[in-house]
C-alpha cells in the first residue's frame, strides 16, 4: 500500500536513461577529446618528469620549445649530436587546435617566436617561468613552473609576468 508503483518507476528509469543519453557523450568529449586540455596534461607532466630526472641523476635537463613547428622536447648537455636529433625527431607536436603562444623566463623576457628553452638544474631548480598556451576557441592556459617548489600552477587564464 505505501510504495512506487510500476508505472512510476518507469517513468524515472525513463528520465534517468534520457538525461544520461544526453549529459554522457559531451561529458565524455570534454573530458576525453579537449585537446587544449590534454596539452597541458601532457605539458605538466613533462615538466615534473624532467623535475624529478634532474634530481634522480644529478644533471642538468633542458625543455625546447620550437614555435614555428609548434612542438617541444627534451635533452640534456651530456647527450650525442645523434641523440639530440632524434630527441627532436620525437618531439610532442601540439594538435592543430593548439597554439604555443608564448614561453614568458625571469630576466630573460617573453619568447614567442624561434626557439626558446627552460633549463632544470642538477637540483630540480628552474627559473621562474610562465608558458601560455592557447586554443582557436579563445580559450588561455597559464603554466607557472615555481624555482623552488617543483609544482606547476596551471591557471586558465592568460596572465601576464613582467621582469622586475
Amino acid at each position: 500500500k505505501r510504495g512506487y508503483t510500476f508505472v512510476e518507476l518507469m517513468v524515472v528509469i525513463v528520465l534517468i536513461g534520457l538525461m544520461l543519453t544526453l549529459a554522457v557523450p559531451r561529458l565524455r568529449e570534454s573530458l576525453l577529446t579537449d585537446t587544449l586540455k590534454s596539452t597541458v596534461r601532457k605539458m605538466v607532466g613533462t615538466i615534473k618528469y624532467l623535475r624529478n630526472e634532474a634530481v634522480r641523476e644529478r644533471r642538468p635537463y633542458v625543455l625546447h620549445f620550437d614555435f614555428e613547428s609548434g612542438s617541444f622536447w627534451a635533452d640534456y648537455p651530456d647527450m650525442t649530436e645523434e641523440e639530440r636529433t632524434e630527441a627532436k625527431k620525437q618531439a610532442f607536436s601540439f594538435p592543430k587546435e593548439v597554439l604555443l603562444m608564448d614561453v614568458w623566463s625571469k630576466g630573460e623576457g617573453k619568447r614567442a617566436d624561434g626557439e626558446t628553452q627552460i633549463l632544470f638544474s642538477e637540483r630540480g631548480y628552474v627559473k621562474q617561468s610562465a608558458i601560455h598556451i592557447g586554443s582557436e576557441d579563445g580559450r588561455k592556459y597559464t603554466l607557472v613552473l615555481s624555482p623552488f617548489l617543483g609544482r606547476v600552477q596551471v591557471l586558465e587564464e592568460y596572465v601576464e609576468f613582467e621582469d622586475s
